[in-house]
């Protein structure tokens, strides 16, 4: 790879979910308090960057199913010496090639190093083709999304009327042994009943509660189960932005995306909580103008049909009109002498704000303010090409002393 950034990709043999170097107690290297992370066996990386030669990755938020969906990765590795080959009993990682050891991808750039994914390896694709001369193996990882889908549950210890979503997102992380070192969670805005002790994937659990709290739940690139709060999210909105642009004055993305239709339209919303009586909202005006555009939540675990209430308003609040929308922005972090490009690229993550100035054919400017709620990388030896999918903010507000979303008569106020 000949642009400025250094591509770091390890794999770790070890067992387990957890991310970082094992703490082991009464062990000399591995048991440093405070910089190991508890476990029963030792760590076992393995540094593969300099035999990787393409990598994707993809993570980000469903616009249309309203939702994080589970990130995910591919990394290509040539392989001259057959090790990667799990049938080769002379390789060093003869049977440690199984499913769900944990990869790392990484980038180093001015001396700083970044995640750009964590996940766990779901399959070892190894290939010889009778055409080539060496072998190659294509990773394919998830996030942590798959284990916490892979683990059910039914009821939730200390799972208590009157709890804030934070806590009882804590409660149902206990439930599956998730790290405490790779949680981020915090305090919500909103309240939760009893938990229902029904049989369910405990990532379904979770995703109740997000809805409930209209915040967010997400895994970050560095492998931790991230809670937002509601007004987490409503404050990201509109701040420090990022500038883009094609005509030199910001910094200048490869290309954009353009979409005006009306499939983010919602302008009907009924919204049930367990034990409760449907709550309905329905904008009239946004119905007469665009058509019936539906949704429907059940099964909620909020405390209250006046919190139902509340989302049902919020959600077509946010959702009840369209306008022409800027879905990607891409950079090539390749280009020569792009230091604030790859700064960027490297840099932001969800809800990160950024100012999109388009000038097209006859000096016509199109300029958005968004939040990012993608990011994929697509990296070979060529190039490094970062895409940032962007929104409109999903959980609105009226935010004081914005001049974008502190405009009375045009800006929502939300509960």
């Amino acid at each position: 790879m000949t642009y400025p950034i250094t591509l770091k990709v390890t794999v770790d043999f070890s067992s387990g979910a957890g991310f970082g170097t094992t703490l082991i107690l009464n062990d000399a290297l591995y048991g440093q308090l405070d910089y190991n992370v508890l476990g029963d066996t030792a760590s076992e990386v393995v540094d593969i960057s300099s035999t990787v030669t393409n990598v994707s990755t993809r993570r980000g938020y469903n616009l249309l199913a309203d939702q994080f969906d589970p990130g995910n990765a591919t990394i290509r590795i040539y392989d001259p010496a057959g090790i990667w080959n799990p049938t080769n009993p002379a390789s060093p990682y003869y049977g440690k090639l199984v499913p769900l050891r944990k990869i790392q991808i990484s980038a180093i750039y001015s001396g700083t190093e970044t995640a750009l994914f964590s996940g766990y390896i779901i399959d070892y694709g190894y290939s010889y083709p009778t055409t080539e001369d060496v072998g190659f193996v294509n990773l394919k990882a998830v996030d942590g999304f798959r284990l916490l889908n892979m683990a059910q549950i039914t009821s939730v210890t200390d799972g208590i009327a009157g709890q804030d979503t934070g806590t009882r997102i804590n409660k149902i992380l206990d439930m599956v042994s998730w790290p405490n070192s790779q949680r981020e969670i915090d305090s919500g805005d909103s309240y939760v009943q009893a938990d229902p002790g029904t049989l369910r994937a405990s990532l379904a659990s979770l995703k109740n509660v997000e809805f409930s709290e209209q915040g967010a739940f997400y895994m970050s690139s560095e492998g931790s189960a991230v809670f937002h709060s509601r007004s987490w999210v409503q404050n990201k909105s509109g701040k420090n932005a990022t500038v883009f642009d094609n005509t030199g004055s910001g910094i200048q993305y490869k290309g954009i995306s353009l979409a005006h239709d009306d499939k983010l339209i919602i302008n009907s919303a009924a919204v049930t909580r367990i034990g409760g009586i449907t709550q309905s909202y329905t904008d009239t005006d946004s119905v007469a103008k665009y058509l019936p555009h539906n949704m429907s939540q059940a099964n909620l675990v909020v405390d209250t049909d006046a919190t139902a209430n509340d989302i049902a308003r919020a959600y077509v609040a946010t959702r009840k009109d369209t306008t022409i929308r800027v879905d990607s922005l891409s950079l090539d972090l390749s280009t020569p002498s792009y230091s604030a490009g790859i700064t960027a690229g490297l840099s932001i993550d969800y809800f990160d704000t950024v100012t999109i100035n388009n000038e097209a054919q006859l000096g016509h400017v199109t300029s958005k303010t968004l939040q990012v709620m993608g990011v994929n990388h697509d990296i070979t030896p060529r190039n490094w090409i970062t895409t940032f999918t962007t929104s409109e903010p999903i959980i609105d507000a009226f935010i004081l002393d914005s001049d974008i979303y502190g405009v009375l008569g045009t800006s929502v106020i939300t509960y």
